[in-house]
């Protein structure tokens, strides 16, 4: 059996016309700025600079954020290439099976599961510890049992309220594209705005001896800090994933993507280096560290909105990234290589519902059993890797002249697709020793998979009948 067979760019798009899997295209370039917004500015921006800053970076974290940007806009371009070719659902796994073959999209797959799955529980854990802050604030403290992942001798079983925000995400997921994306627009609006007030007051209480020494533990903490930051950026890919349900792909993807990508670094940059500036890198290892900015400069009330607007933000990361799993899902059980009932579709709210509640399953088993840290690392390398497929993907496409008329063109290749490469791969091997070794596991779990279910019944056998709808 041919385990790199390929499926061709037309059939792919030809299969999302079929009435009976289709879903709704009904998503514009607003809608696609929004939802890469949404997925970006969140738990990177509110909780992880702190640590970023004071554990490898420090004031440097300015440079941190500006390498990580620049692997990621060149990612972006590849990214937009692809998904105006092949405006398909299942973001680098199908692009994947339509330049590599079927084990590498398999592989590609099975690292995008870990990637949406363990970012989805990061946020959701995030999202926790803010609307717990939020709660306290009333005077509402719940059980400590309840608040925290599996750690006894720290008195804590279960993150009930990571579990909670999962499930109300799944529930607005199952109810359709569209009301998804307009409550993702409200959400982002509000965390903008509150994002811009942080920045407003904190400019004024700049110290510019904070920024000395600017770079504490030299260029390699500034790596590391990259490498760590780099999970603030991870949603535009997700974003790719909604392309089968957007209008005019051609035009529309590349907007999206590139745009929230440019809009998120521009506020990432500024509010790192206003961050640094007005607390001492050294005291930013908290949980809410830009709300502790704020209460560092006795200005309690805005830490108030800005930990509402914390809230806010990791509400649309969670829903961006759930969204993503659900649809990757879908694709990859279209494919064959998952169950056939994960790629049914509801025929009154056009979602993949069965899809939708797995990955409520899934994703609240490790977000109210795993801590933060460990998520995000995990997470970090799943991204990175599928970035540097997806680029080197891009140099196939080209070789052999797939790309569309239409499509968006990354310019200046191969440079471009090179850099996107070798910047991913520098990122990746900064990342800690102990998260290499849960991914190899993780990778040779999936190819256990592959071979027992996957290779059977793909549908490239010709063996498997498309998937229904379902009421």
């Amino acid at each position: 059996m041919d385990l790199f067979r390929k499926r061709s760019i037309a059939s792919l798009i030809k299969e999302t016309g079929q009435k009976n899997v289709t879903l709704k295209k009904e998503l514009g370039a607003f809608d696609l700025t929004m939802l890469g917004i949404g997925a970006i500015i969140g738990t990177g921006i509110f909780v992880l600079t702190g640590v970023a800053a004071a554990e490898h970076a420090g004031p440097a974290l300015i440079i941190s954020f500006v390498m990580s940007a620049f692997a990621c806009v060149f990612a972006a371009l590849c990214y937009a290439e692809f998904a105006s070719t092949v405006p398909v659902s299942g973001s680098a796994y199908t692009y994947s099976y339509a330049t590599f073959g079927e084990l590498i999209a398999w592989i590609l797959g099975w690292d995008l599961i870990l990637e949406y799955g363990l970012a989805s529980s990061a946020v959701a854990v995030g999202w926790s510890g803010y609307f717990q802050g939020f709660l306290e604030g009333f005077g509402v403290h719940l059980p400590k049992a309840i608040t925290g992942a599996f750690n006894p001798a720290e008195g804590t079983y279960v993150n009930i309220p990571a579990i909670f925000a999962v499930f109300l995400i799944t529930l607005l997921i199952t109810q359709g594209a569209k009301k998804s994306a307009r409550f993702n627009a409200i959400m982002v609006i509000i965390k903008l705005a509150v994002v811009v007030l942080f920045i407003a007051v904190g400019v004024w209480y700049v110290k510019p001896e904070n920024w000395t020494p600017f770079m504490p533990m030299g260029f390699q903490g500034v790596a590391v800090g990259a490498a760590t930051v780099f999970f603030a950026y991870i949603g535009f890919d997700a974003v790719s994933s909604a392309a089968e349900e957007v209008k005019n792909p051609q035009r529309n993807m590349p907007i999206g993507i590139i745009t929230s990508l440019l809009i998120c670094t521009v506020l990432y940059i500024v509010v790192s280096g206003i961050l640094t500036g007005i607390v001492p890198y050294q005291e930013l290892n908290v949980d809410n560290p830009v709300a502790f900015a704020l209460m560092y400069i006795h200005k309690d009330w805005v830490a108030g909105l800005i930990s509402l607007g914390a809230i806010a933000g990791m509400t649309t990361v969670l829903l961006v990234m759930m969204y993503g799993q659900t649809r990757l899902f879908y694709a990859i059980s279209r494919d064959g290589l998952l169950p056939k009932r994960m790629s049914t579709v509801s025929a009154k709210k056009n979602t993949p519902v069965f899809s939708s509640w797995v990955t409520f399953v899934a994703v609240s088993i490790f977000a109210g059993l795993v801590p933060l840290g460990r998520l995000a690392e995990l997470t970090n390398i799943g991204t990175l890797f599928a970035f540097m497929t997806v680029s080197i993907g891009i140099l196939y496409l080209r070789k052999n002249k797939l790309s569309a008329a239409s499509a968006f063109k990354v310019p200046f290749v191969p440079a471009v697709p090179i850099l996107a490469f070798l910047l991913c791969g520098y990122l990746i091997i900064q990342l800690p020793a102990i998260t290499w070794q849960f991914f190899l596991i993780w990778l040779v779990v999936g190819l256990v998979v592959y071979f027992v279910y996957g290779r059977r019944h793909s549908t490239l056998n010709g063996q498997e009948p498309p998937a229904k709808k379902i009421v």
